[in-house]
């Protein structure tokens, strides 16, 4: 700050239009500066801006400033790009190098040359800058001290910048509402060239066309919203964007040849009736520009549960009746988008999960080149490129919190003939993929992850030769497992993978749907390259990890009477039913059926009371993702509930074991935790503060506790269940749970 506290002392704006007028309003309605002086060579636009208050005093030159500027003085060069040359060489005849200079021309290379050519280098008093805002009006009759709010202002500094000067430019944005970032001058100009010069010149040519077509009054007379919408831009300055084209030369004749390259294919398209190659033109455009709008909205994958902060609040007692289906199985969801994409020919999915993880494997597939149409309300189709025929993506592929998308994604782009490279949120940055790293590099792989335990971002180097491997795991795990079997499709020869205890075998039997042969013996599944996956139709079942927590809430609730629909009853992922049963819970099982090569049934879940046992350690990985309700039912039973076996736990989303035995010690129940499970003691469950620490499931978890505490119960940093189970809050509260959440 200067030293009475303002963001800038005089504010200097040469060239009184929209932009210059509209910082200059901006600062002066803040009170972050003490003067605004207006420069322009038009003595009625400085007339109009006096009268309007948006300067204070105006000059039609510099030189009428004479040596009045000084430290914390900025002049902010607010003329057409290709005009800022003649305001540079007026501030180097006229002002000090206390004075800190900024401009906000579109093209930055330009400008930069013309200091060089003027300075002899880039003066350390000029800090190139470019608010990202703007509107098709123009002159200082447009002026709107709110154009910066919340909008982004790029600054190009360079080596020579002087710090201090930089300083003060951000300070004077910020003092606006304005969200500074820098970047490189010609990273700048190549990201504007695509993003604005090339809509505007789109635009400009397109209005100009249809102007001189015959029929033209016709044609805008009917023009509909969007020809209303897109060529809106086409009314800014003429002059501005005839400086910009020609400043920007280079980069905005790249962005059209590109641009043109693909008019042409898509013209090419329409004319044969591609029509798969026009719907993925389509599909991709509307999915690249809903994650635009979604990233300017600041949200997430899914738009109900936006990346804020969010904290579930939840009374004491409730009820649990009624009769609900919860949301697909996520297993499935991301494997169902993964054998399809690979697949030939076109994919149906129903009962599709639409939360942040599998969606996070959706969009990772449309960066690969997939026609994906959908999600809408379960249905996906997905439109399968085959075994060879995934594209290289843009960029890293990002995966959120899905670890299991990043670690059967790690398996599959091992065999692709490209480079790749997979990152993820925070949270899932901190969890270990060494697990798959080390048994795909002995399948000849190019893989690498960070540090000791092999943390994301995971790089993959295309090309790789891969070959078949035996390999017993070291720890039971559906992931590595299918990792390695992805992988194996790829591979020369035979790939066969032993656990140490069966776990979820979700793509064995989805490979099998594909027509793909896969041999399951005991603790053991193999299969041999060389074959090809071939279309199919796909029933989602609903989710049993999100029926766990209905299944618990129902059985430690006096009179509750619920029955969960169509659930997936897989073998390998029952072991919370058996567990439940095995503490005395009333569960019955009906309409049983088997859909899409997966068994699927009602549950009928009614009060009983529990007592604790010693959890069966064959059952663990069967119900690996489930204990942290498990925990909650085993608070509420009578007696001590022991496990043992389940370390993989402490390596989720959080350390599952000590995160759920700090919140149970929070709310009353003596908890111990051990390296591999817990010991827990039955009681009373009071209220309190519990930290989810961003664990979906620890969140969820501790909401089916407050149906038997005796004080509410308020759960931090819930925004993660969106991961999994985006509706279970109005679940929840519809089967009688009390929850809100802020």
């Amino acid at each position: 700050m200067t030293p009475d506290g303002l963001a800038v002392k005089k504010l200097v704006v040469v060239g009184v239009g929209l932009i210059g007028s509209s910082l200059a309003a901006a600062l002066k309605a803040a009170n972050a500066c003490t003067e605004v002086i207006g420069v322009d060579r038009r003595t009625a636009t400085i007339k109009t801006a006096l009268g309007l208050g948006v300067i204070d005093r105006g000059v039609q030159a510099l030189a009428e400033l004479g040596d009045e500027l000084g430290s914390g003085d900025v002049v902010f060069v607010a003329v057409p790009t290709l005009s800022v040359e003649v305001v540079l060489q007026q501030c180097c005849e006229h002002l000090s190098s206390e004075v800190t200079i900024t401009d906000g021309a579109s093209v930055k290379g330009s400008v930069a040359e013309a200091a060089r050519r003027i300075y002899g280098e880039l003066p350390p008093q000029l800090v190139l800058g470019h608010p990202i805002a703007g509107s098709e009006k123009s002159g200082v009759a447009a002026v709107n001290p709110d154009l910066y709010r919340d909008h982004r202002i790029i600054l190009t500094p360079e080596s020579l910048t002087d710090p201090l000067h930089i300083e003060r430019v951000e300070r004077m944005w910020s003092a606006v509402g304005g969200l500074v970032m820098k970047m490189p001058i010609a990273l700048h100009d190549d990201i504007l060239a695509s993003t604005s010069h090339l809509p505007h010149a789109i635009a400009f040519s397109l209005v100009d066309t249809l102007a001189h077509d015959s029929e033209n009054e016709d044609i805008f007379k009917y023009a509909a919203g969007g020809f209303r919408d897109f060529t809106r831009i086409a009314s800014s300055d003429p002059v501005m964007w005839h400086d910009i084209m020609r400043a920007n030369r280079a980069s905005v004749l790249e962005a059209i040849d590109l641009f043109s390259a693909n008019l042409n294919r898509l013209r090419r398209a329409i004319a044969s009736d591609d029509s798969e190659y026009m719907l993925g033109v389509f599909t991709r455009a509307k999915e690249a520009r809903d994650h635009f709008t979604r990233l300017i909205n600041k949200q997430a994958f899914v738009p109900k549960m936006q990346n804020r902060e969010v904290t579930f609040e939840l009374q004491p007692g409730g009820q649990v009746k009624g009769k609900i289906r919860v949301p697909g199985d996520k297993s499935m969801s991301h494997r169902s988008i993964m054998l399809g994409s690979l697949a030939t020919g076109v994919t149906e999915v129903d009962g599709f999960l639409e939360g942040e993880d599998a969606l996070a494997t959706l969009q990772a597939f449309r960066d690969m080149g997939v026609v994906i149409e959908g999600p809408n309300n379960g249905k996906v189709k997905i439109h399968g490129v085959g075994l060879y025929g995934l594209q290289k993506p843009a960029g890293p592929l990002y995966v959120g919190n899905s670890g299991t998308s990043m670690r059967l994604l790690a398996g599959i782009l091992a065999g692709q003939s490209f480079d790749s490279v997979l990152i993820g949120d925070e949270s899932l940055s901190q969890r270990p993929m060494n697990r798959v790293v080390k048994p795909l590099q002995l399948m000849g792989a190019s893989i690498t992850a960070g540090g000791d335990k092999g943390l994301p971002p995971v790089v993959i180097q295309g090309g790789a030769k891969l070959t078949g491997l035996h390999y017993e795991l070291p720890m039971a795990s559906a992931q590595v497992k299918s990792c390695l079997l992805l992988a194996g499709l790829y591979a020369n020869g035979s790939t066969t993978i032993v656990e140490p205890a069966p776990t979820r075998d979700h793509t064995e039997r989805m490979l099998r749907g594909f027509g793909y042969q896969v041999k399951s013996e005991g603790n053991t599944a193999s299969l041999v390259s060389g074959g090809q996956l071939l279309s199919a139709k796909i029933d989602v079942p609903a989710d049993i990890s999100s029926a766990a927590f209905f299944l618990v809430a129902a059985s430690i609730t006096p009179g509750s009477d619920l029955t969960l629909t169509h659930v997936g009853m897989n073998p390998t992922r029952i072991g919370v039913i058996n567990i439940l049963r095995e503490m005395g819970a009333h569960i019955e099982i009906t309409d049983e059926a088997v859909v899409g090569g997966e068994p699927v049934a009602n549950l009928h879940v009614k009060y009983a009371p529990l007592h604790g046992i010693e959890i069966p350690e064959d059952q663990v990985p069967l119900a690996i993702d489930e204990f942290p309700v498990l925990f909650i039912a085993a608070s509420c039973a009578k007696g001590r509930t022991v496990l043992r076996g389940a370390e993989e736990l402490r390596v989720k989303e959080s350390d599952r074991i000590q995160v759920m035995v700090d919140g149970l010690v929070a709310l009353g129940i003596s908890a111990t935790p051990t390296p591999d499970g817990a010991i827990i003691e039955g009681g009373t469950l009071g209220g309190g503060v519990v930290e989810s620490h961003g664990d979906h499931r620890i969140a969820m978890a501790f909401s089916v506790a407050s149906l038997r505490a005796t004080a509410p119960i308020k759960i931090l940093n819930c925004a993660n269940v969106a991961t999994s189970f985006p509706n279970f809050g109005e679940l929840a509260t519809q089967v009688g749970m009390q929850l809100a959440h802020s």
